[in-house]
């Protein structure tokens, strides 16, 4: 590490987010995070307490935490202000596609507006690099080993927003105001998730002895751990040859969906599969190649889809919410 760096990350209390600044202040940057710990009118206010709570825990108790929404332009250019950042991890954004099909315009607001205040503010407070997080899900249909210069076809509005959010980050690259980095996940998954997200969804239906859902037999997935997608988003944070690109970061491996249920029954040891016709919303997806992520950003995927299953199972039956909320279930 050439120096410490004073690093904002919006959505710095998600799944995700609070895992990458775990791992930036780990290697002594001074974080500061802004998080309006939304619901989005879906998730059980009672879980997501737990979850926040237990997510601030795992990060510095020193950390400056702002409820400020990236919508809000005095509240953003008082955060900017105050703190003067020279790197922005921008993790803000409604999650998946379900969550902006359930409020397209409440998604839109965070996700377009919320993205161009943001991009906005940092070239007045002279921010030297902005890392956005995009998605798997701009290439919409797409076959194992894409590469990072495949065409996009985004299938919804989540999608196609991301992709518009790639270009406006690139667009303010070109005019000179920063360098950036673009990450494109795909299905990140681990402990303290919410429930309403496929793996969590397969592990906690198994435990309750209830009915796996298989939207499509033969869909596959990129599933990837929590902590080696922080790694990647970390490394490209930090790393200073790491500018003006864009990055797949996942495991870089296919698990159909049907084997990825029938893993989490045979760890769980109850449940049962049924299978569903495909989603007709959603792209078929396979593996994301990884190649140049391993190359200029050290990037290696450690957790295969068997251990991750295990370790979020572990921390699902050492849970106090759910080990109370599936008592009350029973």
């Amino acid at each position: 590490m050439a120096h410490t760096r004073t690093i904002l990350v919006t959505g710095g209390l998600g799944l995700i987010g609070h895992t990458v600044v775990q791992k930036l202040q780990s290697q002594g940057h001074d974080v500061v995070v802004t998080d309006i710990c939304t619901n989005y009118g879906i998730v059980p206010q009672s879980e997501l307490d737990y979850l926040i709570a237990q997510r601030r825990q795992r990060i510095d108790p020193a950390t400056k935490i702002y409820a400020v929404d990236i919508a809000d332009q005095v509240g953003m250019d008082n955060l900017l202000r105050s703190h003067k950042p020279d790197v922005i991890v921008h993790m803000a954004s409604f999650p998946r596609q379900k969550v902006v099909n359930a409020n397209p315009l409440m998604g839109s607001r965070t996700m377009s507006e919320g993205l161009l205040n943001t991009l906005e503010l940092s070239t007045q407070h002279e921010v030297s690099k902005f890392v956005y997080i995009s998605s798997s899900m701009v290439y919409g249909d797409f076959a194992d080993q894409v590469k990072e210069d495949a065409v996009c076809r985004p299938q919804g509005q989540y999608g196609i927003m991301k992709l518009a959010g790639e270009w406006l980050v690139r667009d303010y690259t070109r005019r000179g105001y920063f360098d950036h980095v673009i990450i494109r996940p795909s299905t990140v998954y681990g402990e303290l998730d919410v429930e309403d997200r496929v793996i969590s969804k397969f592990l906690l239906t198994a435990i309750r002895g209830g009915m796996l859902k298989v939207n499509g037999a033969s869909e596959t997935l990129d599933f990837t751990y929590v902590a080696d997608a922080a790694d990647g988003i970390t490394a490209a944070a930090l790393l200073s040859d790491a500018r003006n690109k864009t990055y797949n970061i996942t495991k870089s491996h296919s698990w159909s969906l049907l084997d990825a249920a029938n893993l989490a029954v045979k760890i769980v040891g109850r449940g049962q599969v049924e299978v569903r016709d495909k989603d007709a919303d959603f792209p078929s997806r396979g593996a994301l190649n990884i190649d140049a992520a391993r190359r200029d950003l050290g990037f290696d995927p450690k957790v295969d889809i068997e251990e991750g299953f295990q370790r979020y199972h572990d921390w699902l039956r050492q849970s106090m919410y759910w080990n109370q909320h599936l008592k009350q279930r029973t």
